[in-house]
């Protein structure tokens, strides 16, 4: 079936299909999930319609456990529903999840995965958010990419009404929530043809109601709650099946595949990386890279993290393996190992796999996660000396984690695609240059058919600081989920940044300076910082 190419963030693309498949959302927007929240609203006040034809109803609560609750009561009365959140909110939700999934209710919430605040706060993004709901007996759905979470949402939505299991679907807060990105957009006949009509008709059915009236939420003792706590198993067992079965309806109607867990890299790899969320589409690109020169290296990407399946896990790690690195975006103190380390290990141990495995975190707070990590680990992990409870990123001078790579290493353009054009743009929180590169990249997708990336790095004070705008372009699709470090094009939009920043040190051989100067193109030169000058 026919579907559009559009150029938007991951926000905007997992809120078109959220939008379209429910018919209720309560929201309180928090950062890095807003624009979910707000397009919803906005989309619902011009009276868009959903795939059949009615406005959903969208309802701002005053909290985030405002929102838990009225998700929970319009669920009993048998309404689509879904919310979006991250951090604390996602915290403030957990009594109604419990609920929820208890109830055997289906439901998808949408989650920018976001750093909850320990020893400080961070509007940044990592997985400690959604590692501390593993527990509530959500599904939990991990997309890597921009086309992903457009897709995945989809599939959640689908997947929640066959299998009455509620889905936490989460991709990363900012690194892909706010990435702009060409993808191919999902017709509203192709989401409809995604839902099963005996699936919504039984969950209609089980709506309370005074006509067809049943007991529910009761106080149970011990003679009982133990049993019938365990009797939700059956729908826990069959879950990764059922999901398995909607990504092969969705390949059907769309042509794009996805599996619980995808492995990729060489079909002999002896050094492989476990991942989640964005850190994949790194790994994957150094990875080919790195075989391409005689490299024996692979990465297996988690999509699916609750239920786990072993099974999945297993058929995905080539028999060559020998050495494993587990890589998570949470710290948990005092465990033995974070959440994702756990599970593969639990999971190599169930079915019977004997291997080397070493856990460690990476990219807490949208912590920059490089090739040259990635490259760096593979070393260490190839040679034996990578410790379990690494880290890498960060000069650990502490305690001694830090895994050792060379910060000069940079992939050659981009392995798969010798095409691309790179640029960065210097500006001030609010000065324009932020939204002119957004549409940029729209125009440029829509005229060129160009494929079109943007990444914008600005801190947590906004207006006023310094943003700096990673633009990419390419005739075809661009997966490289890091900030670029050689740019074919750079633009200073504000003249004293050559006086306070290396910007000069980002442009690659042969580049060009754009300057926006308050001065006549003649009397320039004479105004550069003399570095500058030497450096031209």
């Amino acid at each position: 079936m026919k579907s559009s190419r559009l150029v938007t963030d991951a926000n905007e693309a997992c809120a078109s299909v959220a939008y379209r498949l429910s018919e209720t959302i309560a929201i309180y927007p928090i950062t890095p999930s807003s624009p979910m929240a707000e397009l919803s609203d906005e989309w619902a006040a011009k009276g868009k319609k959903n795939v059949w034809g009615v406005t959903p109803e969208v309802a701002q609560m005053q909290s985030e456990a405002g929102v838990a609750g009225a998700v929970h009561g319009a669920l009993m009365g048998g309404t689509l529903t879904t919310t979006f959140t991250a951090s604390q909110g996602l915290l403030l939700m957990i009594p109604n999840m419990y609920k929820i999934a208890g109830e055997l209710t289906p439901f998808v919430m949408h989650v920018t995965a976001r750093a909850l605040a320990t020893h400080a706060l961070s509007i940044f993004g990592d997985h400690s958010d959604v590692m501390a709901c593993r527990q509530t007996a959500f599904a939990m759905l991990c997309s890597n990419t921009v086309q992903e979470a457009h897709d995945l949402a989809a599939i959640a939505h689908a997947a929640t009404l066959e299998s009455r299991v509620p889905f936490m679907h989460f991709f990363d807060g900012f690194r892909t929530s706010h990435e702009i990105n060409t993808y191919e957009a999902i017709s509203d006949e192709v989401l409809k043809g995604m839902v099963n009509e005996e699936a919504l008709a039984s969950f209609r059915q089980r709506a309370l109601s005074p006509d067809a009236p049943m007991v529910r939420g009761t106080a149970q003792n011990p003679d009982v709650f133990f049993q019938a706590r365990e009797a939700v198993n059956p729908y826990y067992t069959k879950l990764p099946e059922t999901i398995s079965n909607v990504m092969q309806r969705f390949a059907k109607l769309t042509g794009r595949k996805y599996g619980l867990v995808e492995y990729e890299g060489h079909p002999q790899a002896e050094s492989v990386l476990v991942a989640m969320g964005s850190a994949c589409e790194t790994c994957s690109t150094t990875v080919n890279y790195l075989n391409s020169k005689g490299g024996r290296y692979g990465v297996v990407k988690v999509r699916l993290f609750r239920p786990f399946s072993a099974k999945a896990l297993v058929e995905a790690i080539p028999a060559s393996a020998k050495r494993i690195a587990v890589l998570d975006r949470t710290k948990e103190p005092g465990a033995l190992g974070e959440p994702l380390y756990q599970d593969v290990i639990t999971a190599l141990a169930t079915e019977g796999k004997a291997l080397k495995v070493v856990g460690g975190r990476y990219g807490l707070g949208s912590k920059e996660f490089t090739p040259a990590m990635v490259l760096g680990l593979l070393d260490s992990l190839s040679k034996g000396t990578l410790k379990h409870g690494f880290t890498v990123g960060i000069n650990d001078d502490v305690t001694m984690t830090s895994v050792a790579y060379d910060d000069k290493f940079e992939l050659p353009g981009d392995t798969d695609n010798k095409k691309m054009f790179e640029a960065l743009f210097f500006g001030l929180g609010a000065d324009g240059t932020v939204g002119a590169n957004k549409n940029t990249l729209k125009i440029v997708g829509d005229a060129t058919g160009l494929h079109g990336q943007g990444y914008f790095v600005y801190d947590s004070k906004k207006a006023g600081s310094i943003t700096v705008s990673h633009l990419r372009f390419s005739p075809r699709p661009i997966h490289a989920s890091h900030l670029i470090e050689q740019a074919q094009l750079l633009a200073c939009h504000h003249w004293d940044f050559l006086e306070r920043f290396d910007l000069l040190d980002l442009a690659a051989p042969g580049g060009k300076l754009l300057l926006n100067a308050p001065w006549p193109a003649e009397q320039c030169w004479p105004q550069l910082p003399e570095r500058v000058q030497q450096w031209i």
